[in-house]
């Protein structure tokens, strides 16, 4: 049974078409994987199904008997609240109907006998409805859900507002896993997980008895979890059955024919032209010309199969710098309360390493401490002579109104107009990329810009806060290797162990050095 039914829905942004004629269907328990590369639509095609973006043609159905919960990464969160109280919100109905519970107990005391009865059946059929739905043990519900998600760390009674960027998605996560809709959408779910939690939260959606639509850049995550995949690209989107391993070879047999078969027209357009051109002027030969060139006519001409522009990441070295790059001395770090025991560490030239650890416990805190931006609680920084550090922040402005173009020109207004567009285009980022402001590009578009102005200077040492956030499979790949080529220093913090196994010297757990329970 279909859940969910979209019917050539298109829509676009100015002359930018984003869908065209897309269709796609949701079946009950169906886990489906929304890939595409950055800045294909999957988010735009979300906010149409949600209902947050009216499509320009087309239209969306849901069954009238689901319960739709979407991991919104940008909703607001009231100042005052607590992390418990924006939880304990996912059972709202459940309070309103304890609420009409008690006010009726209220009233109980001015009844008449028959008035009494009455409210005696109301409150027993409320008190078993609470009992039914768990009410009586939501405390323990949210507490696990919430552990599991790695919020028990930061503590429940903590302000929303108060949270860093992720904080708050594993607070909007854990609220919709609450709520237990009937059908869950999920955009970037990993993104500010880390390990354990990532794991958490492949185990819960692997058991999920109901219907989910997943975006995630994640493959390893993506595989466990899904067994649809509907693929975004050049504006369309195109359903495959399997994982992600089975789509790739699918998706690569079918670009083959795509090509073969325009390969193939495109002989046969260039045979009748040029039979056409040397018989159409011969009077014993005009007739086959002009029956050909009517052949020519009719023929519907196949588009060739539009390549992506693939990003090229090259990080540009200065001169080398001291054997030592940075000492920590008894650092503890933290901004109001530590957040570490004193720990003691050092980075030497060359080295790459990578920092883990769950969320939360001063992974960037760490990173800003040993670049300078903030100070230690207590011991010191030394840091090595010649240092060029260039530092890739893990969240950038969401209100940026400067287009990507401005974005890299206002940094370097030595470069020309056309060395600005270069830059940006080897960095996988189209004209259309180049001419939107930065607040309406993709995370993963987003991104690219923000690699791209790290990569017009040069560094001795890259300090680099989960850069693959948001990234699609190639660029972080391309990252990947860019990362491994660059002779000098890198400080990374990732929760994607698969990113940087493979080349980083050593790695650093801050849940080795946290004075708090893990």
């Amino acid at each position: 049974m279909s859940v969910l039914t979209v019917e050539n829905v298109t829509h676009g942004f100015g002359a930018r078409q984003i869908l065209e004629n897309a269709s796609f269907r949701l079946l009950k328990g169906e886990h489906v994987g929304l890939i595409g590369a950055n800045g294909e639509g999957k988010s735009t095609f979300l906010n149409i199904i949600t209902g947050q973006l009216a499509p320009d043609e087309g239209k969306v159905e849901w069954s009238s008997r689901v319960t739709v919960g979407y991991l919104d990464q940008h909703a607001i969160l009231t100042k005052g609240k607590s992390i418990r109280d924006v939880l304990r919100e996912a059972f709202q109905r459940m309070f309103d109907l304890e609420a009409e519970m008690l006010s009726i107990y209220d009233k109980m005391g001015d009844a008449d006998p028959d008035a009494m009865e009455g409210m005696l059946a109301d409150v027993g059929e409320i008190q078993d409805m609470l009992e039914t739905s768990g009410f009586y043990t939501l405390d323990a519900k949210i507490d696990e859900v919430a552990n599991g998600l790695g919020l028990g760390e930061i503590g429940l009674e903590k302000d929303v507002t108060d949270l860093s960027g992720g904080q708050r998605t594993k607070v909007l996560l854990t609220k919709l896993l609450l709520q237990n809709p009937t059908i869950l959408i999920l955009d970037e779910p990993t993104n500010y997980l880390d390990f354990e939690h990532i794991e958490w939260l492949k185990r819960y959606l692997i058991n999920y008895e109901n219907s989910f639509i997943l975006v995630s850049h994640d493959i390893g995550f993506l595989n466990a979890v899904i067994n649809v995949i509907y693929h975004v690209e050049n504006t369309v989107l195109t359903r495959y059955t399997g994982d992600y391993e089975q789509f790739q070879q699918m998706y690569a047999t079918r670009k083959s024919q795509e090509l073969r078969a325009y390969e193939r027209q495109q002989q046969e357009v260039d045979r009748l032209e040029d039979f056409i051109a040397r018989n159409k002027a011969r009077v014993a030969t005009r007739g086959m010309a002009n029956s050909r060139q009517k052949r020519l006519e009719k023929m519907e001409i196949l588009e060739k199969p539009r390549e992506k522009p693939k990003p090229t990441f090259q990080f540009r070295e200065a001169r080398t710098p001291s054997r030592f790059i940075v000492e920590g001395i008894d650092l503890v770090l933290g901004y109001d309360e530590a957040l570490t025991r004193p720990v003691n560490v050092t980075l030497e030239r060359g080295q790459k390493v990578a920092i883990r650890g769950v969320n939360g416990l001063g992974k960037s805190t760490l990173l800003k401490t040993l670049l300078g931006k903030i100070s230690p609680l207590s011991g010191k920084v030394i840091l090595g002579d010649y240092l060029f550090p260039g530092y890739f922040e893990q969240e950038s402005s969401r209100n940026n109104s400067n287009t990507a173009l401005e974005e890299l020109w206002n940094e370097y207004p030595g470069m020309s107009n056309y060395e600005v567009r270069a830059a940006l285009a080897r960095c996988g980022l189209t004209n259309e990329h180049i001419t939107s402001q930065m607040m309406v590009l993709s995370g993963g578009e987003n991104a690219k810009v923000r690699l791209c102005k790290l990569m017009q200077q040069d560094f001795n040492w890259l300090v680099l806060d989960e850069p693959t956030n948001h990234l699609d499979v190639e660029a972080k790949e391309e990252l990947k290797r860019a990362l491994r080529e660059f002779k000098g220093t890198v400080l990374l913090v990732s929760h994607e162990p698969d990113f940087y196994e493979d080349w980083v010297t050593s790695i650093w757990n801050v849940e080795d050095w946290t004075t708090k329970i893990v």
